[in-house]
C-alpha cells in the first residue's frame, strides 16, 4: 500500500536526527509545563488557567508530532511529511492484534477496577452520556497524535541500533520522564496521580504497541487506536492494577513474540518507505 508514495520518498532520515527530536519534544513540553510550574502567576495571567482543553496543552501533548514533523521537513521536505501522514492509511492488521486492542484493553480497565473494588464501566456524569461521548472524541486529538512522533520516528530510528524489545522499552521510559511535570502540574489529571506506576505502564503500554507497529509494517493509525483505547473515558480508573496487568500481558506478548521482538530481521527501520 502506497508503494508510490515509498517509490518517490527515499528514507533520508538520519539516526542523529533522534537527538533533534528529542530536543524538540522536549523543550516544547517542559517549556509549557516548567512556566505554569515555576511562574503559575503570570502564565494565568497571560493565558489563563490550564486545562485538558486549553490551546497550551494541545501544543504540549502535539510535540512529539510537531517535533516528528519538523525532523523529517528538514530531511526530505514536504514530500518526506506526506509520506509519514500517509502512515495512517495503512490500516492492515491480524484479527489476533484486532482483538487485542479492541476487546483485551477494556477487560484489562475492567479487570483491575474491580480489583480495587470499582466498577466495569466509568460512571456516568449527571449531564449523561453525550459529555462523555464528547470528551472521548476530544482525546483522539490528544494523546494519539503523540503517535507521529514516537512511532513515527523515533520507534523506526531506533530499530536500525537495537531489538523491538529495547527499542520499545526505551521509547517507554522516555515517553514516562516527558510525562513529568504534569505530575506537578495543577489542573491536569496528571497531578492526582503517582509517577512511578505511570512510569511503568509507559515503558509496558511502549512494548506492547511495537508488536504492533511492525506487524502493521509500520502503521500509525493502529498506534494510534491504541493509545486512544489507553484514555477512553468510558474505562474506569484503575491504577495500578492496569499497570500490573498489562506488564503481565506484556511478558507473554514478548515471549510470544520473542523471535521478532529480540532480533531486529524484520523490524521497521525506515520513516519514510513503509508498507
Amino acid at each position: 500500500m502506497e508503494r508510490s508514495v515509498s517509490e518517490e520518498t527515499p528514507d533520508t532520515i538520519p539516526v542523529r536526527a533522534v537527538l533533534p527530536f528529542l530536543i524538540l519534544t522536549f523543550g516544547i513540553t517542559w517549556g509549557v509545563a516548567g512556566f505554569y510550574i515555576l511562574f503559575p502567576d503570570q502564565a494565568v495571567r497571560m493565558f489563563g488557567a490550564i486545562s485538558g482543553s486549553h490551546p497550551l496543552y494541545f501544543l504540549a501533548t502535539w510535540s512529539p508530532a510537531i517535533s516528528g514533523l519538523v525532523v523529517v521537513f528538514a530531511h526530505a521536505g514536504w514530500t518526506g511529511v506526506r509520506a509519514l501522514v500517509l502512515r495512517v492509511r495503512l490500516w492492515r492488521i491480524s484479527k489476533g492484534w484486532l482483538g487485542f486492542i479492541l476487546v483485551v484493553l477494556p477487560l484489562v480497565y475492567a479487570a483491575g477496577s474491580l480489583l480495587k473494588g470499582g466498577p466495569v464501566l466509568a460512571p456516568l456524569p449527571p449531564e449523561g452520556a453525550g459529555p462523555l461521548a464528547a470528551l472521548m472524541v476530544l482525546m483522539l486529538f490528544l494523546g494519539p497524535v503523540e503517535e507521529f512522533g514516537w512511532r513515527g520516528v523515533l520507534q523506526p530510528l531506533l530499530q536500525r541500533r537495537m531489538a523491538p524489545l529495547w527499542a520499545g522499552a526505551l521509547i517507554g521510559a522516555i515517553w514516562g520522564t516527558w510525562h513529568l511535570p504534569a505530575f506537578f502540574l495543577s489542573g491536569t489529571v496528571y497531578a492526582t496521580w503517582n509517577f512511578l506506576p505511570f512510569f511503568v505502564g509507559n515503558v509496558v503500554v511502549a512494548i506492547l504497541v511495537t508488536p504492533i507497529f511492525n506487524q502493521t509494517r509500520g502503521s500509525l493509525f493502529w498506534p494510534m487506536m491504541f493509545h486512544w483505547q489507553l484514555i477512553i473515558p468510558f474505562w474506569p480508573d484503575a491504577q495500578p492494577w492496569d499497570t500490573w496487568i498489562l506488564g503481565a500481558v506484556a511478558a507473554v506478548v514478548v515471549w510470544w513474540n520473542r523471535d521478532t521482538m529480540l532480533n531486529r530481521a524484520g523490524a521497521v527501520t525506515r520513516v519514510l518507505d513503509v508498507g
